[in-house]
């Protein structure tokens, strides 16, 4: 009996000690990545449902302070659209889009305004505190700058859209001398209209690409609740894990890039083609998605290269 139980005994330490070999290689395993881009910067775009799911956001957050705890300068723009559409519903008013795009008009852009920064960038700013990470919200009017958006009905008329923002310039100052503070910036998406300096609304995926372009970012990462780009959206395994961006419209024609997909990996080519280094599109749903993909050999996502 004595021998049968030091037999299970030491079996349970050597499964106890193999998994601690297995996270201390996983470990090796970012080595190399942490020693490339050790001082870079990444350029973090938070949406879909890891944005209403507090616990999956507050573990997302806790990864990007590991990202600047170990020399990655990260940067956040963020969505909001579900709690913008909630605080419209509470007023009375109906979200309404046009392509893809929220009609906003002087009333909801009031609402959008209020929501992103009272409520959405705010408590990010709150999380990322919480987990020892440093980081100051900032409002998208002070970096981005921008023209009206026009949109395209179901004819392919042009549409007015209100007060909808497309960034034609992006002010990186005040975000560089807070990088230079080890400190994470958050952005809202929101603009300042060039000829008036109205406040707009602005698509964050857009707004995120103009920015990487802008600061030359090593990394922009969209996360949102989709795997990546796949041939079938039914088939896991149909993850496109590398796509040049030669191939985007040649699989837009094909039809495997469609709908809100396909103007976030334009977008990306148009980040890769002004200096970002890389694009990667991931799953916030997945446990530690952004540390997987950045770390390890063979991601989770899919990755966007020149």
């Amino acid at each position: 009996m004595g021998f049968s139980f030091s037999v299970h005994k030491m079996s349970e330490h050597s499964e106890s000690l193999r998994e601690h070999i297995d996270k201390a290689a996983t470990l090796v395993e970012a080595l190399p990545y942490i020693q490339e881009f050790r001082g870079k910067c990444f350029l973090i775009k938070l949406g879909g449902s890891a944005m209403e799911d507090s616990e999956l956001l507050d573990a997302l957050l806790r990864d990007v302070v590991l990202l600047e705890a170990v020399g990655i300068n990260p940067v956040i723009v963020h969505g909001g659209g579900k709690a913008i559409s909630e605080a419209m519903e509470r007023s009375g008013i109906e979200p309404k889009f046009i392509s893809g795009q929220r009609f906003t008009d002087q009333e909801s852009i009031k609402i959008v305004e209020n929501t992103l920064g009272e409520k959405v960038n705010s408590n990010l700013v709150a999380s990322v505190q919480s987990h020892g990470g440093k980081a100051v919200g900032i409002s998208g009017t002070e970096v981005f700058l921008s023209d009206r958006m026009l949109g395209t009905d179901e004819t392919g008329n042009e549409v007015d859209l209100g007060y909808v923002g497309s960034v034609k310039e992006c002010h990186v100052e005040a975000l560089q001398e807070l990088i230079l503070k080890d400190t994470i910036p958050v952005v809202s998406p929101l603009s300042k209209e060039a000829c008036s300096g109205n406040t707009l609304n602005t698509n964050a995926d857009l707004a995120a690409s103009a920015l990487a372009g802008s600061m030359n970012v090593a990394k922009l990462v969209y996360i949102s609740d989709v795997l990546g780009v796949m041939r079938d959206p039914d088939v896991d395994e149909s993850l496109i894990h590398s796509i040049c961006c030669s191939e985007v419209e040649t699989l837009a024609d094909e039809g495997v890039i469609s709908g809100g997909m396909l103007p976030k990996l334009r977008s990306a080519v148009d980040a890769i083609g002004s200096g970002v280094g890389k694009i990667h599109l991931i799953d916030g749903r997945i446990p530690h998605s952004l540390l997987l993909e950045i770390f390890t050999n063979t991601g989770v996502g899919t990755e966007i290269i020149p």
